[in-house]
This record gives C-alpha cells, sequence and structure tokens, in this order.
C-alpha cells in the first residue's frame, strides 16, 4: 500500500509539472493549440489523479479544497511534504 500511494503522488508530482510549465508556456504562446491541449488533458489527469488519491487516503490540501472522511482527516498522518519519499529532496 505504501508503494502505490507514493506512486500515486509521484504521479500527481508530474502532472503537476507538466501543467505548471504549459501553463508558462501559454502565457507567452497564447494561440498554440496543442499547447493549450496538452494543457487541458493535463487538468483532467490532474484532477482525477487527486479524486483518486483523495478517496484512497484522504486529503491532499486543506481549506476547503478536500473533503474529510469522519473524524477529520487532516491531522492523521503525516502531510504530503512530510512522507519518507520526500525526505532529502530540498
Amino acid at each position: 500500500m505504501h508503494n502505490s500511494r507514493n506512486r500515486l503522488l509521484n504521479q500527481i508530482r508530474a502532472i503537476e509539472f507538466t501543467t505548471l510549465e504549459l501553463n508558462l508556456f501559454l502565457n507567452s504562446h497564447p494561440g498554440d493549440q496543442q499547447a493549450l491541449r496538452d494543457y487541458n488533458n493535463g487538468v483532467r489527469q490532474l484532477k482525477a489523479l487527486k479524486n483518486e488519491y483523495e478517496r484512497q487516503y484522504g486529503p491532499l490540501i486543506n481549506f476547503g479544497f478536500g473533503y474529510s472522511r469522519s473524524p477529520w482527516q487532516w491531522i492523521n498522518e503525516p502531510w504530503p511534504w512530510e512522507r519518507e519519499s520526500n525526505r532529502g529532496c530540498n
């Protein structure tokens, strides 16, 4: 289970990076239709991955962006950036 969780978090990070880069590219190339399609595809993938993560493991972020099962889950486990796989990455 631990590997599945880390794999899903890594997929989320990769798609977030891609969509951020495409967002920046589109700021200077707003007419690039392929980049726009890629960006929109990335957004769809990212939403699906985040929904899957939260369904299986609980909220990724706080402040009204994710649902929590009862009891309140945000404080139950290490936050995503505190997980073992992230140690040593700065």
